[in-house]
């Protein structure tokens, strides 16, 4: 949900350039934090939760246009810096099959690899306040992470001075009005990798923010409540197979 889906040429230079600054930092601590793990299990281990989140976010939810991201369960099982680099992986090949501009990957992946640290860290807190309830402290910690992405992304919106309606695809929710049209028009899954997203001038069209974020609140609550059970189901399965994937550093893997 919090994915830009905005081509290139849209954003204006300088948020664009902010955004490569702050990921090549990201990405480049990351990389820093790896180099004490292990990473003959370390990059399959990445490979694989990426693929996994790739799947997710390539496909689309109708009639709420929504993406499971699945990028929290990549922080909890990844840790935050093999996650991130995760997220940078997902969000370059994502941009190479068109859904959203090359030059708005470094902003992706600032709002991404923040919805996967966060993620993992609310994991962690959430995990000692409900006890051996792996599952529960998942989903609570995917619906606050993807209400903290989304709202970084609304705000990258507003800075961008941009029509709203071209940051991303709200599906058959019409912003204007905010009624669904027609829901199942395009089939009950509709994958949108290989349907590159289409900008419009800035200014045709577009609803105010105020509008536009009312609109995708209202979608993600929906979807944070889908992905926080999916995510939570899944940890707990994960927790009684393999449980040291969810505590850092008994797999040998570099958490931190």
């Amino acid at each position: 949900m919090s994915h830009l889906h905005i081509p290139d040429g849209v954003l204006p230079l300088w948020l664009v350039a902010l955004g490569w600054v702050v990921a090549a930092v990201y990405v480049g601590l990351a990389l820093i934090a790896v180099r004490k793990g292990e990473r003959v299990q370390l990059v399959p281990r990445v490979g694989v939760v990426a693929a996994l989140v790739l799947a997710a976010m390539s496909t689309e939810i109708v009639p709420i246009a929504y993406h499971l991201n699945l990028t929290v369960l990549a922080g909890i099982i990844l840790g935050p810096a093999a996650g991130v680099l995760a997220a940078f992986a997902v969000n370059l090949i994502l941009a190479l099959f068109g859904h959203g501009g090359v030059t708005v990957i470094g902003l992706n992946t600032v709002v991404i690899g923040t919805e996967v640290v966060a993620g993992f860290l609310l994991f962690r807190g959430f995990s000692r306040l409900v006890g051996d309830r792996p599952g529960l402290a998942a989903g609570l910690a995917t619906v606050l992470a993807l209400a903290l992405s989304t709202t970084l992304m609304i705000g990258i919106v507003g800075l961008s001075r941009i029509a709203p309606t071209h940051a991303r695809d709200l599906g058959s929710l019409d912003p204007k009005t905010l009624t669904l049209a027609n829901p199942f028009g395009h089939g009950l899954v509709a994958n949108r990798i290989v349907t590159p997203e289409q900008g419009a001038p800035a200014g045709d069209g577009g609803v105010s923010l105020t509008r536009f974020a009312i609109a995708v609140y209202a979608l993600g609550a929906i979807g944070w409540a889908i992905e926080a059970t999916l995510t939570g189901f899944i940890v707990s399965f994960v927790a009684r197979v393999r449980a040291e994937l969810l505590r850092p550093g008994e797999s040998g893997v570099s958490w931190t």
